[in-house]
């Protein structure tokens, strides 16, 4: 029976179990040997909820910022304080843990379709596509698969999406959680732009001082705060705001 089990979007949980580990393995040196991963909050990950949790992040690389949030946080739910020091947690992963990503960066090539069955969102962005800038409505179909994420488990979102520093928080993640009410822990990043190339496959500097802080949780007050209220305090927990700069 185990093999037929399936997440939210149809994937075969028994797949995506290995791909996650395989890909796990692959990119562990990456993040605890050639470089150094220093991690603090990981406390904050303890007390979360199965479901409906929103972990917003500041964004350097396509994907090397996910799969060290994956890394972090399976390594958390399994014992590892603020360390992912010895890989055994991969035996017991978050299943029902997916990322919002671009849907042209996710069908690019085989490479990024296999990625992307560990856990991916794809999205039609609503201000670019590719290389070309635009401006079009939003697919009800992305919504449908967020909110259906959220209901299962945990969601990580790049809420400037882009890697572009002190980029705009755009509003999507803002209506995001005023619709669904989740928890909200911000991640702050650092080190991987100088570690990787923008697509975060490949290394481009060793021993380089990687950083990821979780914080506690963000505070909405869904009663009385604005779209523009919740965009401020997005930019601020993910030291995003122009006064970090």
């Amino acid at each position: 029976m185990a093999l037929i089990k399936k997440d939210v979007f149809g994937r075969s949980l028994f797949l995506k179990k290995w791909i996650i580990r395989i890909i796990a393995a692959l990119s562990y040196r990456r993040f605890n040997g050639i470089n150094k991963l220093h991690i603090t909050g990981t406390d904050n990950f303890l007390a979360l909820p199965d479901t409906n949790v929103l972990l917003i992040s500041n964004h350097q690389t396509y994907f090397a910022d996910a799969t060290a949030i994956i890394h972090v946080i399976n390594a958390a739910l399994n014992g590892r304080k603020n360390s992912i020091k010895g890989l055994s947690y991969v035996w017991r992963i978050k299943l029902n843990l997916y990322y919002i990503a671009a849907k042209e960066t996710m069908s690019k090539d085989l490479l990024t379709k296999i990625l992307s069955y560990t856990g991916s969102i794809p999205v039609e962005r609503t201000w670019r596509d590719g290389e070309k800038d635009l401006q079009r409505k939003v697919n009800p179909e992305n919504v449908k698969n967020i909110d259906a994420a959220l209901a299962d488990g945990w969601v990580i979102t790049f809420p400037q999406g882009t890697t572009k520093a002190w980029a705009p928080i755009r509003k999507g993640t803002a209506h995001m959680i005023v619709k669904n009410k989740p928890k909200i822990i911000p991640i702050v990043i650092d080190g991987f732009r100088r570690s990787f190339d923008k697509k975060g496959l490949f290394l481009k500097k060793r021993g380089v001082a990687q950083k990821m802080e979780i914080k506690p949780p963000l505070e909405i007050d869904y009663e009385n705060d604005s779209v523009d209220n919740i965009i401020e305090k997005i930019g601020q927990a993910i030291e995003q705001d122009r006064s970090f700069q």
